[in-house]
């Protein structure tokens, strides 16, 4: 529930505010903005104990990244190789969107240089693999946002909670990509 209830406020304000900005040049786009906004919340605010599936997960993903795009531009590149993914695979809810939100907060929206987001799907005998990469800020580029791991620890928690030792969150990084990876469960029972 804390990871549902916690929506960066600089995000929430951004979107308005770039919203604000289309509402008379192009007011259709400011519309589908709200709406992913829209699912977005709706996701945050259910009920944290819902299912979800894959395909829902990715949908609200590709919302979430469309509206960073607006306010990012060419800053922002993303990367989507997911086609191999079992899209009605059953997950917990907000499984993707924190971890890509952490990817374009403390990776991408930091650097002085565009940045790639990478997101890679797999199916492997019974588990998916998924892989959300970010390029990281050039050497010796400062940067002022130093990360806490909660929404990765609260990713893990909820994955436990969800599958039990079942499934696994990895992170490791080098100069120039941090990479989260996610082994779950094809089919599961929820506990």
């Amino acid at each position: 529930q804390a990871l549902q209830a916690r929506i960066r406020p600089h995000f929430l304000f951004n979107s308005l505010n770039t919203v604000a900005s289309l509402t008379r040049s192009n007011p259709e786009l400011a519309e589908r903005l709200i709406e992913d906004l829209a699912d977005l919340f709706r996701a945050c605010l259910a009920d944290s104990t819902d299912a979800s599936t894959m395909a829902d997960e990715l949908k609200l993903v590709r919302g979430y990244l469309d509206i960073e795009a607006l306010r990012l531009g060419e800053r922002l590149q993303v990367d989507w190789d997911v086609e191999d993914m079992p899209e009605d695979t059953t997950v917990p809810s907000l499984l993707l969107q924190p971890l890509v939100e952490n990817a374009v907060y403390h990776g991408i929206e930091t650097s002085p240089t565009p940045g790639t987001l990478r997101i890679v799907g797999r199916q492997r005998e019974r588990f998916i693999h998924i892989s959300i990469e970010n390029s990281l800020p050039p050497v010796g580029v400062k940067t002022p946002r130093q990360g806490n791991q909660m929404a990765l620890d609260n990713v893990r928690q909820r994955l436990e909670s969800y599958y039990g030792g079942s499934a696994v969150l990895t992170t490791n990084s080098d100069d120039a990509i941090f990479r989260v990876h996610l082994v779950i469960p094809l089919s599961w029972r929820h506990r």
